[in-house]
């Protein structure tokens, strides 16, 4: 049996129909990003991979690729002792590792050398991350948008969500990031990941909506946290209908104290947080919110935040940015409570409803 060689395209198209998808680079490799879903069955370790480079170029290629050997084959052996021995015959893997090349190869081999029907990543990670790149500039112009617009606190991420549970196509953009949009915006614990993980995942969101439904996504600036949004997909996005969300400021003030709440019980956190804006705000008045955090006025805090800082900036932002905002429909919400959103999301997705615009709204 032969190990058959797959094109990237290809891969991409067939990636559920393989039994696994295998990544042989090392785990700092596989940490930046991979394919989605791989697991990782390093032929070479970080730490191994820097013992052999080193012996390659300050002592000798022949020795590096006789230790690479040994430690590739020990590996290897680890992964099929530990992996395979419950998998039966038709286990169909596809293996890749950085160029396709002989981390790949060495395991590749050995499985099929076992009776397994293996395929190899021709041209590896590289040419997978070269594919991911050419649809993220096409895949947003397959797709019908739909964006929820509305001031900070409008529960604009919480509907996508409540959306989502009735059925629509969501693509949450800062659930992708792990971040939500702010200089508030990092997830306790939770770091972002990289660049090329997040257009990975962001590819893969994409490529598995149906281009018949709309898509539903939340209005975002050009970079959430560090990562950037791909331009074709913002300039869809931007140019998408919105349907803009209002709620009264004394529930986004209580709606963000709860969603937030990690700031309430680690105030400092939040202060140094607000630092970020001094350039903006000027160092008296960020001093004076951070004053007022520490002597747990945390709501008023809050509402001064979005009344001077956080509504005016996304007035000006989104005016300047979405061609749908000042034509858009308007959704009141009551508050940010769940049920008021499932039942916005019903709204939303009603038979025969404009899906730019709830039933029984009016345009502005």
């Amino acid at each position: 049996m032969a190990v058959r060689r797959v094109a990237a395209a290809e891969a991409l198209a067939r990636l559920p129909q393989f039994g696994a998808v295998l990544d042989a680079r090392s785990e700092g490799e596989y940490a930046d990003d991979h394919l989605p879903g791989a697991a990782n069955w390093p032929s070479l370790t970080d730490a191994e991979r820097a013992t052999v480079g080193t012996m390659y170029r300050h002592d000798s290629p022949f020795a590096a690729r006789k230790l690479g050997a040994v430690m590739v084959a020990r590996n290897v052996a680890a992964h099929l002792e530990r992996e395979v021995q419950d998998k039966p015959r038709e286990w169909h893997p596809l293996v890749y590792c950085w160029r396709g090349g002989q981390r790949s190869a060495a395991l590749a081999h050995v499985l099929d050398s076992v009776g397994f029907p293996v395929s190899v990543l021709e041209g590896g990670y590289r040419a997978f991350r070269r594919a991911v790149l050419s649809e993220l500039d096409t895949l947003p112009g397959r797709l019908a948008f739909r964006v929820l617009a509305g001031r900070t606190g409008s529960a604009k991420s919480r509907l996508l969500v409540s959306l989502a549970a009735a059925g629509a196509q969501v693509l949450d953009l800062e659930a992708l990031a792990c971040h939500r949009g702010s200089v508030l915006g990092p997830l306790p614990g939770t770091a972002q990941p990289s660049q090329k993980a997040f257009e990975t995942a962001l590819w893969s969101a994409l490529a598995g909506f149906d281009p018949a439904r709309p898509v539903w996504a939340e209005s975002e600036s050009r970079t959430i946290g560090r990562l950037r949004v791909p331009e074709p997909l913002l300039e869809r996005l931007r140019a998408a209908p919105c349907v803009v969300l209002q709620m009264p400021l004394d529930e986004r003030v209580r709606f963000l104290c709860a969603e937030y709440a990690h700031f309430v019980t680690d105030t400092e956190a939040f202060c140094e947080r607000l630092a970020a804006l001094r350039e903006l705000r000027g160092a008296a008045v960020v001093e004076g919110w951070q004053a007022g955090a520490r002597a747990g006025r945390h709501a008023d805090v809050v509402r001064e935040l979005l009344t001077e800082h956080y509504d005016p900036v996304y007035d000006r932002s989104m005016r300047r940015n979405y061609a749908g905002f000042a034509a858009g429909s308007v959704l009141e919400l009551a508050d940010g409570a769940p049920m008021t959103l499932a039942a916005a999301a019903r709204r939303l997705l009603a038979p025969q409803a404009d899906p730019a615009l709830p039933a029984g709204e009016a345009r502005r």
